[in-house]
């Protein structure tokens, strides 16, 4: 019997290729993402051989793309998305019209018309999300403020993309383009007067964001915790995909809202969830996986002969891409004084294309508005800029250390005079000998901070987020503003003359780091610190650096009592604490 095994082929091949080239990429020192994107060239229809279907490899890559978003939401709260809304909003409206901009304006030069070059400058004008996330991993820097930044650009980026994608069809005839009835891109809004378009769309993303804010953070962290009550691994494991790909597929379908999009917002709401961390790993193997054939799709769209037939076109592509896109968000960063450290990693971050460009050149080109040449060099420009990604950056480093030995306006730009970055002279004395310094303000970090002010115990916050120090300064606390890992950070708190050192962050590397530093500038300082994991507790224990808190469920509450304990306050209604490992 002969059996239509398009999708096996399909999977057999992108995972098999992906696997060869990329350990051959590894091997050579490159990262394993060019091997992917080779893998996907080698099945894709402009190299001779076996070619896999293009429309399953793209809807096995969207599934990847919601994964990934979704694992993002998990690690992302509304109120972090909030609280870098003043550079994020400002930043990927700007910066996409310059990018848009300066893509037009090389199109025109081409001669193409004014419709196609203008679909082409938008195209060259939004990052790939997954390609940024991908990056953010490798460095360890989704959680960091630099990675709360361009996650929020991009989101932005995202809800503007996806009203241009809605806009595009009825502007067409405006354009020069034809009125195509373009499935998904506006559906009965083709007749609709522009102004109706753009308010049913806005409402409908306004709708969709409310629906999860009300409803679904309540609902989902509830249906999560029942289904974590069955004792059952897989039924957690099925709860945690369905959710993702059930909430990205519906967003889409009912509210014209992309799949990436619905898939952040899912995880956003399921992180009120105790159960968010084991939900994070559970779907963590399947993310990646799939995540993989993301870049085998974008390998198997690209004409290699693009490279030969148009290659000064191609570099004026990649220049817009990656210089033009990155010079102004960096200096968009430094506007809103931010550090060069951030501006540089933001850059970085926005320096490519990828999913959404795809979509927005593909509608130009059914709309009559783009010509396939366009399509082409949005693909080619692409592949090479997502190649080239992981070089910028690892540059980004021995950039600014170049950068800083030689500019002294640069290390005027390093070292920005932030009002938060020290505390005020009219700080009270309780809040300078004595205190707890409290590393970290976010859902444990809170809880902490709450407990202790309860019991009128000082406490001072070191966060990276300004807009949360300055929040809390308003609310009349003692707050200071930089990445504790600093020494000049932890200086500011005051931590030669502090109680303790409660490191509410689970980066282990960084709790090491500032407790050695805690360690040397006030050696009898007590130090409790939070991991992920048993066996990172066990290793820092093994170091003696304090005392050590992991888990998820209860691990907010148990730090809290731990520190009151410590300062001999009541602890009341207080169940068991979190699993502890006594440092000595």
């Amino acid at each position: 019997m002969e059996h239509n095994v398009t999708l096996i082929s399909t999977l057999a091949a992108g995972f098999g290729l992906a696997l060869i080239f990329g350990f051959i990429a590894e091997r050579l020192k490159v990262p394993a993402l060019v091997g992917y994107l080779l893998a996907g060239i080698m099945i894709g229809p402009a190299t001779p051989g076996y070619v896999a279907d293009i429309g399953i490899a793209s809807q096995l890559s969207e599934i990847g793309v919601m994964l990934l978003m979704f694992g993002v939401g998990l690690h992302f709260s509304f109120k972090d998305l909030l609280a870098v809304k003043r550079i994020a909003l400002p930043g990927a409206v700007v910066q996409m019209t310059v990018a848009t901009l300066l893509g037009t304006a090389l199109a025109k030069s081409w001669g193409w018309t004014t419709g196609g070059a203008l679909v082409f400058g938008l195209s060259l004008s939004c990052a790939s999300t997954v390609v940024l996330l991908k990056a953010l991993e490798a460095k360890g820097a989704i959680d960091s403020l630099n990675g709360r930044i361009a996650i929020g650009w991009l989101v932005v980026e995202d809800l503007a993309t996806v009203l241009i994608l809605v806009l595009l069809p009825p502007l067409a005839p405006v354009l020069g383009g034809a009125v195509a009835s373009v499935a998904g891109a506006a559906g009965a809004g083709d007749q609709a007067p522009l102004w109706q378009t753009i308010a049913q769309t806005l409402a409908q993303i306004a709708a969709f964001v409310v629906l999860m804010m009300v409803v679904g953070r309540r609902l989902l962290p509830w249906m999560l915790w029942q289904v974590a009550r069955t004792g059952s691994r897989e039924l957690f494991t099925l709860m945690v995909i369905a959710v993702a790909i059930g909430i990205a597929y519906g967003a889409s379908e009912l509210f014209h809202v992309s799949f990436a999009l619905g898939a952040f917002f899912a995880g956003m709401v399921m992180r009120e969830s105790e159960y968010s961390h084991r939900a994070a790993e559970e779907s963590l193997p399947l993310r990646d996986s799939f995540s993989v054939l993301f870049f085998v799709s974008v390998g198997m769209l690209v004409d290699p002969m693009t490279l030969v037939d148009q290659p000064w076109h191609l570099l004026a592509t990649l220049l817009v891409i990656m210089v033009g896109k990155a010079v102004a968000a960096a200096a968009l960063v430094l506007v809103f004084r931010y550090p060069l450290n951030t501006a540089m990693t933001v850059s970085a971050s926005l320096a490519q294309i990828g999913e959404f460009s795809f979509i927005l050149a593909g509608l130009g080109l059914q709309l009559g508005l783009l010509p396939k040449d366009g399509m082409n060099l949005v693909l080619a420009g692409a592949l090479f800029s997502i190649a080239l990604n992981p070089v910028m950056f690892a540059m980004v480093g021995p950039v600014q250390r170049w950068v800083l030995a030689r500019s002294a306006f640069a290390r005027k730009l390093e070292q920005r005079d932030d009002p938060y970055a020290e505390l005020p002279m009219s700080t009270e004395r309780e809040f300078l000998e004595g205190q707890v310094v409290l590393v970290g303000y976010g859902r444990v970090g809170r809880r902490i901070a709450k407990a202790l002010a309860q019991q009128d115990i000082p406490v001072v916050v070191a966060e990276q987020n300004r807009e949360t120090v300055e929040a809390l300064r308003k609310q009349g606390r003692a707050a200071v503003s930089g990445d504790a890992s600093d020494p000049m950070v932890l200086i500011q708190a005051h931590i030669a003359k502090a109680a303790m050192l409660v490191v509410a962050l689970p980066d282990s590397m960084k709790a090491r780091q500032m407790a050695e530093i805690a360690r040397q500038l006030n050696p009898a300082i007590e130090i409790v610190l939070r991991t992920h994991g048993e066996d990172e507790s066990e290793l820092l224990r093994k170091e003696n650096l304090g005392t050590v808190f992991y888990g998820e469920e209860e691990l907010a509450r148990g730090m809290s009592r731990h520190v009151l304990q410590r300062f001999n306050a009541p602890v009341e209604g207080e169940r068991e604490p979190a699993a502890a490992v006594p440092g000595h």
